[in-house]
């Protein structure tokens, strides 16, 4: 038994001295986590409903968990600015998640996606009806939360509304009219992704009563780091192996991201690849990503994500120095390394 004893111990030792030291973006939750703990609790109330199969669809994607960016970013925001626990900023954090994972939802559903954080998709399960359903759902319960928790924001958030839904109509056009140009890459990237983290960041600040220049900054900021993010996740595409991200999804769906653009635009015969995997030829996808990989465009993307993460840190320093200030400096650099 004693030697039993031993053995336990060593082993703890061992798991301690093993233990990967926290990120920048552990030590933010870290930070946050009482606020964090409540928008948890109000994603799974918010989620229920009287009619069946909405709770459990409703539910699904949200209690496979994700890394609740925009709900960390929209608290760290009041915090960077004075602001401590307001009911308010963590009501709308959760409100910000509910219109993504109402996206993703009905992103699913537009794109035919099969997975989505790991495990089936909502429309494998529950099919694309409900799915859809679903989504609106969320978007009522963001909305709804609001209008009764921050009034003052409904005309910002609708808005944001707006250009999730023009990003995703630029989107699904090009599923038909193909238009590999940075011109309409850079429109979808800005309202798609970048959108609902400019208005995630601003929201957090306003809400913890910043001034308007502060709230400008936050809102720039967030702007930025959405549009590092997404080019991030266009990386993983062709290199993230390792990274938990499943390769070549985007590739697969012939989905117009920067890498793809950049190469066709440096490769215009690439183009004829491209067309006939968006018409179901899987067999051409790794020669196709072999040849962006050396196109060189990766080197390109990663460049662009590092000069939107340093836009990003510019316009933190502008406000005064905080923890929460320093916590979200590291997590946009943390971000940057991901490109590396």
């Amino acid at each position: 038994m004693r030697h039993q004893g031993v053995n336990v111990t060593l082993h703890a030792e061992v798991r301690t001295a093993a233990a990967p030291p926290a990120s920048p973006m552990d030590n933010l939750v870290a930070l946050l986590r009482v606020d964090l703990a409540e928008v948890e609790k109000l994603l799974a109330e918010r989620a229920a409903s009287p009619v069946a199969t909405i709770p459990d669809l409703s539910s699904y994607l949200i209690a496979a968990g994700g890394k609740r960016l925009r709900p960390v970013l929209t608290l760290a925001s009041a915090r960077a600015v004075g602001g401590r626990g307001a009911d308010a900023a963590v009501r709308l954090a959760a409100a910000v998640e509910f219109i993504h994972t109402a996206t993703l939802l009905h992103d699913d559903v537009i794109d035919e996606g099969t997975e989505r954080r790991g495990q089936d998709a909502a429309r494998v399960v529950w099919g694309n009806a409900v799915s859809v359903l679903g989504g609106d759902l969320l978007l009522t319960h963001a909305l709804v939360t609001a209008q009764q928790h921050a009034p003052s924001l409904m005309p910002a958030l609708l808005g944001t509304l707006r250009r999730l839904v023009d990003g995703e109509i630029v989107q699904l056009r090009g599923r038909s009219e193909l238009d590999v140009s940075e011109a309409v890459y850079a429109t979808i990237l800005r309202n798609k992704t970048a959108a609902l983290f400019r208005f995630a960041t601003s929201a957090g600040a306003e809400l913890a009563g910043a001034s308007a220049r502060a709230q400008l900054f936050l809102a720039d900021f967030g702007e930025a780091i959405g549009m590092a993010f997404q080019l991030v996740d266009d990386l993983l595409d062709y290199t993230g192996d390792g990274t938990g991200k499943t390769m070549f999804a985007d590739l697969r769906q012939g989905k117009l991201t920067l890498p793809l653009v950049l190469a066709v635009e440096a490769q215009h015969e690439l183009l004829s690849q491209l067309k006939q995997i968006r018409a179901g030829d899987q067999s051409l996808v790794d020669n196709l990503r072999q040849r962006v990989i050396a196109s060189g465009a990766c080197e390109k993307v990663t460049a662009r994500a590092l000069g939107y993460t340093t836009r990003a840190t510019e316009y933190l320093d502008q406000l005064p120095p905080s923890p929460a200030r320093a916590l979200l400096r590291s997590v946009a650099e943390q971000l940057a390394e991901r490109s590396r």
